[in-house]
């Protein structure tokens, strides 16, 4: 189900249920990033939902993530604050992470020179939810064992006329550079 007016970036909390008829074929960026052939087919099979938890503690927005694959699989954690100080995050599908997230302010989203991850937002007033009116939120993770850099945007953007909350992605392990559009449909509060 696309996404109602009233949940945008300024509150991501409820679940989330990647709608994998609209998002990208995730298996070439999962290769890319040294996830087994296993693995990789299992996530393709499952359905991933996550479970979102957005608050501000002491003036900086966390996002907890948990996410579940068809019949309780648990997923990956993702524990973002949006403070862009890097942290590290040990997670058993992706390996040792460094990573970092922020809300994305107009002069930093200038400084995004690849245009897929710039693509198709909505940028209307409804949308700013950041606490200076940002509209979409950032986050690069890095491992280093495995060379590769993962840049994501996040916001909500039409699509097939429907507007959905959507990551936008971009892996790069040495020459090598792969996109991924990710779509996910609401399914409530929790």
């Amino acid at each position: 189900m696309a996404a109602p007016a009233e949940i945008s970036i300024k509150d991501l909390s409820g679940k989330w249920v990647m709608n994998k008829t609209l998002s990208d074929d995730t298996d070439p960026v999962l290769a890319l990033q040294g996830v087994g052939w296993w693995t990789r087919k299992a996530i393709g099979l499952a359905t991933v939902t996550l479970h979102a938890k957005q608050y501000t503690e002491e003036g900086t927005t966390h996002i907890d993530i948990s996410q579940t694959a068809t019949g309780g699989i648990q997923g990956t954690t993702e524990t973002r604050t949006l403070d862009w100080q890097e942290r590290k995050h040990e997670d058993h599908i992706f390996g040792n992470l460094n990573g970092r997230s922020r809300w994305l302010s107009p002069s930093a989203y200038d400084e995004i020179t690849d245009a897929f991850l710039k693509a198709d937002w909505l940028e209307a007033d409804p949308e700013k939810g950041g606490p200076d009116g940002e509209v979409h939120i950032e986050s690069r993770v890095v491992n280093e064992e495995k060379g590769w850099t993962a840049q994501q945007v996040w916001g909500f953007a039409l699509v097939d006329g429907q507007r959905y909350y959507v990551r936008r992605i971009l892996v790069t392990k040495g020459k090598d550079e792969l996109r991924v559009r990710l779509v996910y449909n609401w399914q409530g509060k929790e």
